[in-house]
C-alpha cells in the first residue's frame, strides 16, 4: 500500500471521521505499538520516539531518511523514497506499509501515515506522522510478539 494525496486547507474529511467516540485506544494498544514522529526539511532530521527507534534498529531517536529506511524491505525502497520526495515538495498526506527485517530474521510489519507542510509556503517545511507496528502472534507458544 502506497498513497500520497495533495492537501489543501479546504479539504474536508468524511462526515464523522474525526469524532473520537468511536476510537478505542486500548484496542489499538492491544494489537499494535503506535508512535508519532516528526521530520524537519531544513535539517533533514527525522525524530522518532524511543520504541520506534529501537524497532528501526537505530541507536538514537534522530536520523536521516536513508538511515530510517535501511531496515525496510528493499523492494519498497524506491516507492517510499518517491513518497517522501513528493511530500517534501508540496503539502500532502501520505501512507505506506512495508516490513522491517529484524537482526534475528523476524519480519515486523510497519504502517506509516503522515502529512507534510511543503516548501510552497516559503519556509523549510516539516512532516508529522505516525508509525504503527502490529503485534502479531508468533509460532512459538502462541504468545504475542512484543518488543521492549
Amino acid at each position: 500500500m502506497f498513497k500520497i494525496a495533495k492537501t489543501t486547507a479546504t479539504a474536508t474529511h468524511l462526515p464523522g471521521s474525526l469524532e473520537l467516540n468511536d476510537n478505542d485506544p486500548e484496542m489499538l494498544a492491544q494489537f499494535s505499538v503506535a508512535e508519532t514522529w516528526v521530520g524537519d526539511f531544513s535539517s533533514g532530521v527525522i525524530s522518532l520516539k524511543e520504541r520506534s527507534a529501537k524497532l528501526h534498529g537505530l541507536s538514537t531517536p534522530e536520523c536521516g531518511l536513508l538511515s530510517l529506511m535501511r531496515c525496510y524491505d528493499r523492494s519498497d525502497h524506491n516507492r517510499i523514497l518517491e513518497i517522501f520526495e513528493q511530500a517534501a515538495t508540496l503539502s500532502a498526506s501520505f501512507c505506506f506499509s512495508t516490513t522491517i527485517t529484524m537482526p534475528n530474521g523476524y519480519r515486523q510489519p510497519l504502517f506509516c501515515m503522515g502529512e507534510s507542510n511543503g516548501y510552497e509556503d516559503g519556509y523549510g517545511g516539516s512532516m508529522l506522522g505516525m508509525f504503527v507496528f502490529p503485534r502479531l502472534k508468533n509460532n512459538v507458544g502462541g504468545a504475542f510478539a512484543r518488543r521492549q
